[in-house]
């Protein structure tokens, strides 16, 4: 919707792939499909929790959204593009995550440790 609402005023109603790019760019929203929220919680996993496992009301403090609205509005796509994998621990980052941020589980471990 926020797209064609983007080319309604931008483009003439005219929605290309250019278009599109340009819309979802301005929406924050990266090649994958991730915006500001879904690559906090993703980099809060990788780098405050060493990418998991971390329980849902940790990582709902950690990122000050509601229990409910991660469980139910984030996590389904994080996982559905393989980001995330629920285990009985907790949610776990996946490899992908770590390539889409060009973050190694190395990185992400020294950065951990900078944080305690």
């Amino acid at each position: 919707r926020r797209v064609r609402d983007f080319a309604q005023v931008e483009a003439e109603g005219v929605i290309t792939r250019d278009v599109a790019r340009e819309a979802l760019n301005m929406l924050g929203v990266d090649e994958r499909g991730l915006d500001k929220m879904d690559r906090h919680i993703m980099l809060t996993i990788i780098e405050k929790f060493g990418g998991g496992p971390i329980g849902l009301d940790s990582l709902s403090a950690a990122v000050s959204e509601e229990k409910d609205t991660l469980e139910d509005v984030y996590e389904p796509f994080l996982i559905l593009i393989g980001y995330v994998k629920r285990t009985p621990r907790g949610r776990v980052a996946t490899r992908l995550a770590y390539e889409h941020f060009g973050i190694s589980p190395e990185q992400a471990d020294e950065a951990q440790k900078r944080l305690f």
